[in-house]
């Protein structure tokens, strides 16, 4: 589930707490939560309702003043509408976590046997990571091109380095985090 700036903070501070989205499936779950470089959010509840079946209080809580704005929002697409209620749980764990660049031999250990496994048989890790901290600010389109990948591949995978605190992500781009600068810096026999 995608959510913007102006909403996360509306959430993060009270104002709001439900989103609207309407999907083909769900792209989120109660009980989960929602990452994002501004924080963490809860999924309470994911719950399918009927257009004629939002409230009035539904839509304040969501932000809306009037109908019209809500179906405006939703537009045309196709799918269920689900209504989703949100609460704030507190800042990116990944940020402290990514400025950590003093790592001691038992965390450079356990990054290294995290990346052999997520290595699997067709390793991408360190070239990865190599890549971004050669050309830091570069889209997933471009390091597709130079891994000879998917875009949507190195996506997935910078995710994941991301939720190690070794990568950031950019306007454009992505750059090593000094955590993963620090691990990549180690010599490579703890990798």
């Amino acid at each position: 589930m995608l959510i913007n700036a102006d909403d996360f903070e509306a959430v993060a501070s009270g104002r709001f707490d439900t989103a609207f989205r309407r999907w083909v499936r769900p792209a989120a779950k109660a009980g989960g939560t929602l990452t994002t470089a501004a924080g963490v959010l809860a999924i309470d509840a994911v719950d399918v309702v009927a257009l004629n079946a939002v409230t009035a209080e539904d839509l304040k809580r969501a932000g809306f003043q009037a109908r019209s704005d809500l179906d405006a929002m939703l537009g045309n697409r196709e799918g269920s509408l689900y209504r989703i209620r949100l609460r704030y749980l507190g800042e990116d764990p990944r940020a402290a976590l990514r400025e950590n660049a003093v790592l001691s031999e038992a965390e450079a250990d356990t990054i290294a046997q995290t990346l052999a496994r997520m290595d699997g048989t067709t390793p991408w890790v360190r070239r990865t990571l190599e890549l971004i901290g050669s050309q830091p600010g570069h889209s997933a389109q471009e390091l597709a091109k130079v891994l000879e990948v998917a875009p949507a591949k190195v996506k997935s995978n910078v995710r994941r380095l991301k939720a190690l605190g070794l990568t950031e992500s950019l306007s454009v781009g992505y750059r090593l985090s000094p955590r993963g600068k620090a691990w990549l810096d180690k010599p490579i026999a703890s990798a």
